[in-house]
């Protein structure tokens, strides 16, 4: 059963000198509360009627109506069901009407009392849909038209207006009705005209208690709004000054300078700390530091961090942790904590971790130093953890542009690296197949060239075909050891052979070109103890410079090759000649592809300009350094390399089985029979 029509369209009709007003929700609440409380603060018998539109809004009141029942046996209550409400008689009268029926769109509470009554009479006023975003406002944003009154005569009529309807919708309850009616007067105007008289006299103290009550509570959590909105509008600020500095520089420093700064001040913190760490770092430097108070600073001092418990924790849970007193039982529990929070004041401690991709890059601490412990409540936790998720972006930002820039400035010099070589490449090869072109082209086109001629035209031709071989030759051997294609066959090794190797290899090819050598000298230690090493890129490197420091030295120079040890792992070798030298800021230039000092397209001296790269990618793969030094032009040159000393299965030294005494040698033979039997490098 449905009634469509309003009752407040009712009472209007009933008593047409009054005027309705707009409540709100929380209006509405109070004046219900304050109703209701008045009810139950007195000892008289008082008729309740109440309209809940929804079953809903009666389940937030229901312990409030049981309450009431207990003091009064004339208690209605309307709802519509949702889920189990439905007609019963139990603590109070439970009255079920339709979804449709005028009452889901109205609000109703009457008090009658033989001394006293109130009422309270409301339809709901439709308004515009909200969105989806404003449904947390959206309950209290609801309007309602109506009267709310302490006149006798109007409540009366209410309840009148009311009791009719349950009467429709509980026909059993007719008895308690007729009751009702009776007891309080409602079918007999003049009688309550007379008890709205002596309603003059009654105390409203419940009443006006109660609404007091409530609104000094909706004022505090007022203010508790006031507070909140506040807080997140200083965390968004904080936050938005974070970023503007990130836009505004991408240098690591800056950003960690205005964070901690922010923060610091934010929380009026005694201490703040962020610096940048990992896991596994057994310390962190302080660089970037707020002081609150006159407390030490901590900059440029060591913060230890794997001797701290509560690092460790961070690093394991992946979470903030929070000390707020020197009884926790993590500080009392390491005395490395008591060092620290001694020396430096600390009374409460909090550490929040900077991550990126749930991996440590940092840490953001927090330290108070007052002599109250402090507690630190969930918005300056939700702030501090907002500034170490934008510090975190930030610094993997930061360090994106960073390689970013050094990417750009690679592929810049690749770029120019490829142009050079491709003229390099191409000058290095046209030469010597222009002189051959040539060669045999007046070979075949003048039979009757003399001899000599002839002679002198093939050797120009084969000595430049040599040169193109050896171009290329070293052009593949680079590249394969740039691309990472050699399979290394380490072994224990003397170095006495593989230096006899090289030195023979000079030799040879020194025999077929013009020019002598300068005067070569072996220093080598007897008790050098093995190197582990490739033997046949060992005998390269050590051909290669060699033979680059008989290139650039002058026949009465001399070239000297040492060897020592350097510490207990490596020993260390020296090729040092007296020739035209290096200026300084060249010493790593050398090392470049296709690099001569007189520049690769006017060289005077032999040699593809390739030697020295391939020297440091050798060195390089099996774990050893190279580099070069010298006084300057006409000072000779030094060019050092490590090589891994060979160690056993026990961790020893490998002892030389074999040594030899300090040998040195002249222009005379250079070689060593004991080292005819190793296999020469590849060419």
């Amino acid at each position: 059963m449905s009634i469509p029509t309003s009752v407040l369209e009712e009472l209007l009709h009933a008593l047409p000198l009054l005027r309705t007003q707009i409540y709100f929700k929380s209006s509405l609440t109070a004046l219900s509360h304050a109703m209701e409380d008045q009810v139950l603060a007195g000892a008289e018998q008082a008729l309740v009627i109440a309209c809940f539109q929804r079953e809903r809004f009666y389940r937030q009141e229901a312990h409030r109506y049981r309450r009431i029942g207990t003091k009064t046996d004339q208690v209605y209550v309307l709802a519509s069901p949702e889920t189990e409400f439905q007609n019963s008689s139990q603590i109070q009268e439970a009255i079920a009407f339709e979804p449709d029926d005028g009452l889901a769109k109205e609000w109703h509470l009457v008090v009658l009392a033989p001394n006293y009554s109130t009422c309270l009479v409301c339809r709901e006023k439709e308004v515009a849909p909200v969105k989806a975003s404003d449904l947390p406002s959206m309950d209290q944003s609801r309007r309602f038209e109506g009267i709310w009154t302490f006149d006798r005569q109007v409540s009366c009529t209410v309840a009148r207006l009311l009791l009719e309807r349950v009467r429709v919708y509980r026909p059993d309850l007719e008895e308690k009705i007729e009751q009702a009616i009776a007891t309080y007067g409602l079918s007999e105007p003049d009688k309550a005209l007379e008890a709205a008289a002596r309603f003059q006299d009654v105390d409203p103290g419940p009443f006006v208690q109660r609404l007091v009550t409530y609104l000094q509570v909706s004022q505090h959590k007022l203010v508790k709004t006031y507070r909140s909105i506040a807080a997140q509008e200083r965390r968004e600020r904080l936050v938005n000054s974070i970023t503007t500095a990130i836009r505004q520089s991408l240098n690591p420093a800056d950003i960690f300078q205005v964070a901690v700064r922010e923060l610091g001040g934010a929380l009026d913190v005694c201490r703040c700390l962020i610096y940048r760490c990992k896991a596994t770092d057994p310390e962190a430097a302080i660089a970037y530091e707020f002081l609150g108070r006159s407390v030490k600073s901590l900059t440029g001092e060591v913060w230890p961090l794997q001797e701290n418990p509560l690092f460790q924790e961070v690093v394991a849970s992946g979470e903030r942790v929070i000390v707020e007193n020197l009884t926790d039982p993590r500080i009392t529990g390491s005395t490395r904590l008591v060092a620290l929070v001694q020396e430096w004041q600390i009374e409460s401690w909090l550490m929040v971790p900077v991550l990126y991709q749930n991996q440590l890059v940092g840490m953001v601490e927090l330290h108070h130093c007052g002599r109250e412990e402090r507690q630190w409540d969930a918005e300056e936790l939700a702030m501090v953890e907002a500034i170490a998720t934008q510090v975190g972006v930030a610094t993997l930002q930061a360090e994106a542009y960073a390689n970013l820039e050094d990417l750009n400035e690679q592929l810049a010099a690749l770029d120019r690296t490829r142009s050079n070589l491709i003229a390099i490449t191409g000058h290095e090869l046209r030469t010597p197949l222009s002189t051959i072109q040539v060669c045999l082209e007046s070979l075949a086109s003048d039979p009757d060239m003399p001899p000599e001629l002839r002679q002198v035209m093939l050797s120009t031709a084969l000595a430049d075909a040599e040169r193109m071989r050896t171009l290329v030759q070293d052009f593949l051997t680079l590249s394969r050891l740039e691309s990472g294609r050699v399979e290394w066959n380490t072994e224990a090794l003397p170095l006495h052979e593989c230096l006899s190797l090289a030195i023979s290899s000079v030799h040879t090819r020194a025999n077929t070109e013009t020019g002598a050598l300068p005067s070569l000298t072996l220093e080598v230690p007897e008790d050098l103890p093995l190197v582990r090493a490739d033997g046949e890129w060992l005998v390269e490197v050590l051909s290669k410079l060699i033979d680059n420091a008989c290139k650039f030295t002058p026949s009465g120079g001399k070239v000297t090759i040492l060897a020592q040890l350097r510490g207990d792992r490596e020993v260390e070798v020296k090729v040092v000649d007296t020739g035209r030298g290096i200026s300084s800021d060249r010493l790593e230039t050398v090392f470049d592809r296709f690099y001569q000092e007189e520049g690769a397209l006017r060289r005077s001296t032999g040699g593809t300009g390739l030697g020295l790269a391939i020297c440091r990618q050798i060195v390089t793969g099996w774990g050893g350094q190279i580099w070069a030094k010298s006084g300057g032009k006409d000072c000779g040159s030094q060019f050092h390399f490590t090589i891994p000393i060979a160690i056993d299965n026990a961790a020893e030294v490998i002892p030389n089985p074999s040594p030899r005494s300090k040998s040195k040698s002249s222009k005379g033979d250079r070689s060593s029979g004991s080292s005819r039997n190793r296999r020469t490098p590849i060419r």
